[in-house]
């Protein structure tokens, strides 16, 4: 049987090259810079990425942000849409190629402000949008930090209200306090929000908020039997003896802080994030 005649196109792959080169691109962390100068350009810190991205369903620590920024990692595919909805560069992803017009910070922020300008005067909507709308909740801040390294009063009447998006919110969270130091580096950071559920006891493994000897601090809670010359300390009337409290560092160059059960001390709650 005679075969059939059939046309056939040949596809020149060439023609398809647009001169982008991802090794290149990746060597050179364009990705990462651009996310930078944009932060920079909006005077932004990680922390406020952070909670913008989160409005996006994307829940990330700043450490790993800072790890884009450097190149030391790169966003998967759906954080990198997210990152491209939060700078406002959804529909043009040639922001993120070696490509796109150089800009400096000031430049980028200028850019940024002309788009929100075009948004506010309502002549520019897309004739359909599918927006999410976040809810937003109030939540009281300390005004004062938690220390994350030698110790920062606590004052319970030092609060104020700040809304965020409910969706950087855990759900059992009462109050929210700024870490301050570096002490629980590299999972807390300075400046960062820790949000906190009151309670009065902890098992050993739980980060918490503590006053001692009127000073706050955020760590990790653990407990130990008491040397043998402080156990007449640890001793009830009733003779039983109780555990000594610890509070630890997540950063190593600090050293552990041995609870004296003749100096103040409370838990005032379990850090959710």
């Amino acid at each position: 049987m005679k075969a059939a005649n059939r046309s056939s196109k040949i596809i020149n792959f060439r023609d398809f090259h647009t001169g982008y080169n991802a090794v290149s691109e990746r060597e050179d962390n364009i990705i990462g810079r651009k996310i930078a100068d944009f932060r920079a350009a909006n005077r932004m810190s990680l922390t406020d990425l952070r909670i913008l991205l989160e409005t996006y369903g994307i829940s990330i620590s700043n450490a790993s942000i800072n790890k884009w920024e450097t190149g030391a990692s790169v966003p998967n595919i759906y954080q990198f849409v997210a990152v491209m909805q939060a700078l406002g560069v959804d529909e043009n992803i040639s922001f993120f190629t070696r490509s796109a017009a150089q800009l400096n910070p000031e430049g980028l922020r200028k850019l940024h402000d002309y788009r929100d300008d075009l948004i506010a005067t309502g002549k520019y909507k897309p004739a359909t949008k599918h927006a999410f709308e976040e809810e937003y909740v109030d939540m009281q801040i300390s005004t004062l930090s938690v220390s994350a390294g030698t110790g920062t009063f606590l004052d319970e009447g030092n609060f104020e209200t700040v809304s965020f998006p409910k969706s950087a919110v855990p759900d059992r969270a009462d109050f929210g306090v700024r870490v301050s130091g570096d002490s629980m580096e590299p999972v807390y950071h300075d400046g960062q929000i820790a949000w906190v559920q009151e309670c009065s006891e902890l098992s050993p493994g739980e980060v918490g908020i503590f006053m001692y000897d009127g000073d706050g601090y955020i760590k990790k809670y653990d407990e130990q039997e008491p040397c043998e010359a402080e156990r007449d300390d640890f001793t009830d009337s009733d003779g039983t003896l109780h555990m000594q409290s610890i509070l630890i560092s997540y950063n190593k160059k600090y050293e552990p802080k041995l609870v004296s059960p003749l100096v103040g001390f409370s838990i005032v709650g379990r850090v959710l994030n």
